[in-house]
């Protein structure tokens, strides 16, 4: 985990991860058509976001666990930011759809320039950032479509 070697991307990271976009394709284009029951694939979208978030957030513990961190500091610091996505993305199923849509939206934008700091800084595999990239835009593009449209 801490070699910064050009490593191709692990398949099962890539088929998984990107197989993990088809349920936003999906509930964002069943809630652009579906108009009479757009109310519930809207919430579908949005429930499914913040399961996304949380695993992305549990992410952030293992790399806590992980990784060769000198400060304790730091280290509290990279387990308390990793239970935020799950947290907020619970407040967000609360929350009225175009609120809940707005703040998965912003915390995948957050927790992706996280992830960013994290990679440069701890020396990350060479192909998880640009699989970040990958699923963190189709996950934003996917709840900007919902909330547009």
């Amino acid at each position: 985990m801490t070699d910064h070697v050009p490593v191709s991307m692990p398949v099962p990271a890539r088929l998984l991860g990107l197989g993990g976009l088809m349920p936003f394709a999906f509930l964002c284009v069943a809630a652009t058509l579906d108009v009479p029951r757009r109310p519930f694939w809207v919430h579908a979208e949005i429930a499914y976001g913040a399961v996304i978030l949380s695993f992305v957030g549990a992410l952030h513990w293992a790399f806590a666990m992980l990784l060769p961190i000198d400060s304790h500091t730091q280290r509290w610091a990279m387990f308390g930011w990793s239970v935020v996505p799950a947290l907020v993305a619970w407040v967000a199923l609360l929350m009225p759809a175009q609120a809940a849509l707005i703040s998965l939206i912003g915390l995948f934008a957050l927790h992706f320039r996280v992830d960013m700091l994290l990679a440069y800084r701890h020396r990350l595999p060479a192909w998880y950032l640009p699989l970040r990239v990958a699923l963190t835009a189709g996950a934003v593009l996917s709840l900007l479509l919902t909330l547009f449209s």
